[in-house]
């Protein structure tokens, strides 16, 4: 009678050895895949942008727009930039401080888009200075701006022009 091949025993070794990495990942996989599915993991932020308004200017001075933000996700996003096309490209995001009874205008880099929330830009605190707007802007009409989103990418849309304290 033939004594056993030493080999064999490695083999049986070696193959349990690679099975138990390949079971622990299948069972992640599964884990995830259920959570996924289960609605339990999230959605990224997504933002959709409405209701873009851009005030008449006097003559050249400059104006400003703005624009209600909605994020139908599950994670914040930022609004990190802004450009106005035919003023140039030139658009800032600003927002209104008041201090002891008087306002000032600051410019900031970003704006909090909240996970399933709404960001509100208004006169009276968020909004977008647009420098040297386009000529001969009449109530009406529209004027195409770009919104930069950290998570959610560029969105191009446009605001209608609206005389100053009218909202239309």
């Amino acid at each position: 009678m033939k004594a056993p091949s030493p080999l064999l025993p490695r083999l049986v070794e070696t193959a349990f050895s690679a099975l138990v990495p390949v079971v622990a990942c299948a069972v992640t996989l599964g884990g995830l895949v259920a959570w996924t599915a289960s609605g339990e993991a999230g959605r990224p932020a997504g933002v959709t942008v409405e209701e873009g308004r851009v005030l008449l200017p006097f003559g050249t001075d400059d104006t400003a727009a703005f624009f209600r933000v909605r994020n139908t996700g599950d994670q914040d996003d930022e609004l990190i930039g802004v450009e106005a096309p035919t003023a140039g490209g030139r658009a800032m995001l600003s927002r209104t401080v008041v201090r002891n009874g008087a306002g000032s205008m600051g410019m900031i880099d970003s704006a909090t888009v909240p996970a399933r929330g709404t960001l509100e830009m208004s006169p009276h605190d968020l909004d977008i200075m647009v420098s040297a707007p386009p000529r001969g802007l009449r109530v009406g009409d529209r004027v195409p701006f770009v919104l930069r989103f950290r998570e959610s990418g560029t969105v191009r849309t446009e605001a209608v022009v609206v005389r100053p304290g009218t909202g239309s």
